[in-house]
């Protein structure tokens, strides 16, 4: 709903440069610890990958495919995850029960595209959506690998607050440079971007940073289920966008492979969270109460 009202570039970085500020803003006043130096471009470097290519790269796709069918495919993001996972050092290596699992998830993806029986023709856009949205979730299970791995003093909320905004900023140079259509104002577009800001971005990514922080990557990863009955919900409630037996069947073949990924992977034989120092707790107070780096065990 809000590309209705707004271009790409100037969605996605008004998005995160409202989010990061208003939360930044608010910690701030609060007395947080902000990250400086190392950790803080570390943050700014994850943020552009995450939400900068993830979600940048989403919201493109999304101008060629239904929402539904975007949020399907992304369904395939824990096999990035886990892919990143092994191929980073010290990371858990692949083994056939997950290799198998992959090979499932990718037979459902390709059911999507199947030629429709009564009509022999490809859905216009979506093989470019899916390339552009394989695109987003490389740079969203590198850069979540990556902060994840890194030793942070700063409480994993703050570091969410910083990549929105880093983001935000990395897309600004974009919007100057290359011109789209200009803003189609609309109460509906508004209620769209807001929703966004609040929703999608303070609150939903805020839990998926901190949870990243704390879980294993495996069971972080399997945040596209729910995102995938929200927007297949929502797509055919205000747009009525086609489901039918195809996406439905390619939908179960996916999470069956999803499914095997997550039941036959190793736990890892370390953890690769790092823990706050003592001078780094004692650098500033935490945001909330609590401990500020590494998975609990």
């Amino acid at each position: 709903m809000a590309l209705e009202s707004f271009p790409p570039l100037l969605l996605v970085c008004a998005r995160y440069v409202m989010s990061g500020s208003l939360m930044l803003s608010a910690i701030a006043l609060r007395g947080g610890r902000l990250p400086r130096g190392r950790e803080l471009r570390a943050a700014c470097l994850s943020g552009a990958l995450v939400l900068g290519a993830g979600n940048g790269c989403l919201t493109f796709a999304e101008l060629w495919v239904p929402s539904g069918v975007a949020c399907l495919i992304i369904t395939l993001s824990p096999f990035w995850m886990v892919g990143a996972e092994a191929l980073l050092p010290g990371g858990e290596a692949l083994h056939p029960p997950t290799i198998l699992g992959m090979l499932v998830g990718l037979a459902g993806t390709a059911l999507l595209f199947a030629p429709d029986m009564r009509t022999h023709t490809f859905r216009a856009g979506l093989l470019a959506g899916f390339l552009v949205l394989q695109l987003g979730m490389a740079g969203w299970a590198f850069g979540s690998i990556y902060q994840r791995r890194q030793a942070t003093g700063a409480h994993p909320i703050v570091i969410g607050a910083v990549q929105q905004l880093a983001a935000g900023v990395t897309f600004l140079p974009l919007v100057l440079l290359f011109h789209q259509h200009s803003v189609h104002w609309s109460l509906r577009g508004a209620g769209a971007v807001l929703y966004l800001v609040v929703f999608g971005s303070i609150v939903g990514y805020s839990c998926f940073i901190f949870a990243l922080n704390r879980l294993p990557v495996a069971i972080v990863s399997v945040y596209p289920y729910v995102n995938s009955v929200v927007a297949v919900t929502l797509g055919w409630l205000f747009y009525r966008e086609p489901f039918g037996m195809r996406e439905a069947v390619a939908m179960a073949i996916i999470f069956a492979g999803v499914t095997l990924v997550k039941r036959y992977s190793r736990p890892l034989a370390g953890d690769h969270a790092q823990y706050v120092t003592a001078e780094a707790r004692e650098a500033g107070p935490p945001l909330p109460t609590g401990r500020l780096s590494g998975r609990s065990r």
